[in-house]
């Protein structure tokens, strides 16, 4: 059976009416409202309410995942929008931050909406950072030098300084970013991407006179 008891809320939140759901068993979950089951996580002890928690996951996670793939177009973002707009509402709840418990769908879906466009508003931000700082001709330069071949390469490479060098293998061979390279170098992005300028430079000059002589 369904074991509900009603609880009257003041203070912030003022006088209201909630439904407190206790003694959830397989059955009972079936049979919850949304509202008994965000009821649940609100009203129940810390650590109280994990069935009640996986019950709203399992019941919204799917329909946030499907949001996110209209709007994002990826199945990992999808995936991560759902997670991340589901732990923050049952953070929320456990809170008491959410006041209309009978409403909780609203929540979710407005929750989704303002996360996916903060997502897509990172990402094109992150899309102009990389078109400023990273332009394509420095990949070019990387594709031309190939032509005069794997040891003239070589060659220049080792003839070029030692941090350049790490710089230009990390880029081009480890695939990492300005960012990530900073991280393990301890230099900050930006001087990482003067360095890769400079290493380009002196590598096409190598290249250049191997080609002439």
């Amino acid at each position: 059976m369904l074991v509900t008891d009603t609880r009257t809320l003041t203070g912030e939140i003022g006088r209201a009416t909630v439904i407190a759901v206790s003694g959830f068993g397989a059955a009972s979950l079936a049979r919850a409202t949304d509202a008994d089951v965000a009821s649940a996580i609100a009203l129940q002890p810390a650590g109280s309410a994990a069935d009640a928690e996986r019950e709203l996951y399992r019941r919204y996670a799917p329909r946030v995942r499907l949001f996110g793939l209209k709007h994002l177009r990826d199945e990992m973002a999808a995936q991560d929008l759902a997670q991340q707009v589901l732990l923050m509402t049952i953070e929320r709840l456990r809170a008491g931050e959410i006041r209309n418990v009978e409403q909780i769908g609203s929540f979710i879906l407005g929750a989704s909406r303002m996360t996916c466009a903060g997502l897509r508003r990172t990402e094109r931000r992150r899309q102009e950072l990389h078109a400023q700082f990273d332009p394509p001709d420095s990949s070019t330069h990387a594709r031309e030098a190939d032509v005069f071949g794997l040891e003239a390469v070589g060659q220049c490479l080792a003839a070029i300084r030692e941090r350049e060098r790490v710089i230009l293998i990390q880029t081009y061979y480890a695939e990492k970013s300005a960012d990530d390279i900073a991280s393990t170098l301890g230099m900050t992005a930006g001087a990482i991407r003067v360095s890769r300028h400079r290493a380009l430079a002196s590598m096409r000059e190598c290249l250049d006179r191997r080609r002439s002589s």
